[in-house]
């Protein structure tokens, strides 16, 4: 029998799903090729394989929001040792050496000298040099917290500040940081909403710097976590994210 077929032990038959569907996986390359199954077959997902595939990859994160204005850290995306060690030059120590794919703060290393670098982007390029995508960026001047926004749909959800845990400097909640709530202005949510906007929209977890020159769009979530907010907050995140999901399937 010829055709495309899915098989797994914990997706049940597409045809036995609703309308609409929010995708939860943690595993971004799961969750990736399980929304475009799903949508292959006529289902909705929240967020589409198309927003998934931009969050997921932060170069192509950091290049869909500058292009279309947003404020990022100064970064360089190099396809080779020599050219890395050179942007990093041009951009003075220190600097974070990421992976582009990867999330809870894993593998983000910060840099302070060559002799570090070199052997950082060694190590991450991989057996045979399979891995020659460097992610560069400035070590942004900022308060030991970052910011996290909820956005559904065309709303702000909640906002909260995030901060590191003693003896580390990301601010990750898997990493240990703690969550505290974040009034956000007008022109702040609008930044927010450019942001979820120039990815493509839908249920996001956005993160900013607090740099001298402004905020800075840093990370774009497309399965974004919110246990760190919802405990900080009295925002019910959920329920926001059901009522948009109804509001999808009555379209």
């Amino acid at each position: 029998m010829r055709g495309l077929i899915l098989a797994s032990n914990n997706i049940p038959d597409p045809e036995n799903f609703g309308k609409v569907l929010v995708q939860r996986c943690v595993s971004y390359q799961r969750g990736f090729h399980t929304t475009a199954f799903l949508e292959q077959a006529g289902k909705t997902v929240i967020n589409t394989k198309d927003v998934a595939q931009i969050c997921g990859n932060k170069a192509i994160t950091t290049t869909t929001l500058e292009k279309s204005g947003i404020p990022v850290p100064r970064t360089a995306i190099c396809f080779s040792i020599d050219t890395a060690l050179e942007a990093i030059k041009n951009m003075g120590y220190p600097v974070v050496v990421k992976p582009v794919l990867g999330s809870w703060g894993r593998g983000i290393i910060p840099i302070k000298d060559i002799d570090t670098a070199r052997g950082i982007l060694e190590i991450n390029e991989g057996e045979h040099g399979t891995n020659q995508v460097y992610y560069v960026q400035e070590m942004v001047d900022r308060p030991p917290r970052d910011i996290r926004s909820i956005v559904v749909g065309d709303e702000v959800v909640t906002s909260v500040y995030r901060y590191s845990a003693p003896g580390e400097w990301r601010t990750n909640v898997a990493k240990g940081g703690r969550t505290e709530p974040y009034k956000i202005g007008s022109a702040e949510e609008d930044l927010f909403l450019r942001a979820a906007k120039a990815v493509g929209g839908g249920i996001l977890g956005i993160d900013a710097m607090e740099s001298p020159d402004g905020l800075l769009i840093h990370e774009v979530n497309s399965t974004v976590e919110f246990r760190g907010a919802s405990s900080a907050t009295s925002i019910d995140i959920a329920s926001a994210i059901i009522r948009y999901s109804h509001s999808l399937s009555k379209r």
